[in-house]
């Protein structure tokens, strides 16, 4: 199925299983939540999903400004979503999720030391979703669970933003949307 782009940024390309992008100026997705502004105007390249999935992906990204971020996400509408990926934050790269339900919140997980790229995993169980790390050895690590009120179908993909700049530089490889994971590989 071919994916499509919500705020095509100004340049990219889907090649041989690799989606590449650079940022356009000041683009994130963000509701309200502390900043007191809200913001829909980051790239998303993504297809719609029915029922319940586990998508993948590989990312890996020229970080250089804060809040710098790509990875995975799963939209609903402007209110309601999920995004996961790797952004600059308190000074640098970490693994960030975002849940927004009218309201955004954000948790933040350290991503180890010398590792220029992070496979990352997000699931959808009906109205729980859940997003998981690779931890480099073939396995996983639970990242964040939650609650999403959402419909049966929902856009899944991709997704970068740069809210202080433009040009951040983006390489995503391996996306796939497949059956969701054994409720047993939430551990």
């Amino acid at each position: 199925m071919s994916m499509v782009w919500l705020n095509e940024p100004p340049q990219w390309t889907d090649e041989g299983g690799r989606i590449r992008a650079v940022t356009g100026l000041e683009t994130d997705f963000w509701r309200t939540t502390f900043y007191g502004y809200v913001t829909d105007n980051g790239h998303f390249y993504h297809r719609p999903v029915t029922g319940d999935f586990t998508a993948e992906v590989v990312v890996a990204a020229g970080h250089a400004a804060l809040f710098d971020q790509a990875g995975l996400m799963l939209r609903a509408d402007e209110r309601t979503w999920l995004k996961t990926g790797l952004e600059v934050t308190s000074g640098a790269v970490q693994l960030s999720t975002v849940l927004t339900r009218d309201f955004s919140d954000l948790s933040v997980a350290p991503v180890p030391q010398g590792h220029s790229e992070v496979t990352l995993r997000l699931t959808r169980f009906g109205s729980a979703v859940c997003v998981h790390r690779g931890d480099g050895n073939g396995g996983w690590d639970l990242v964040r669970l939650g609650h999403l009120d959402l419909p049966g179908t929902v856009d899944v993909g991709v997704m970068c933003c740069s809210p202080q700049r433009a040009g951040l530089e983006v390489t995503f490889r391996g996306f796939r949307v497949g059956p969701p994971i054994s409720r047993d590989g939430l551990e």
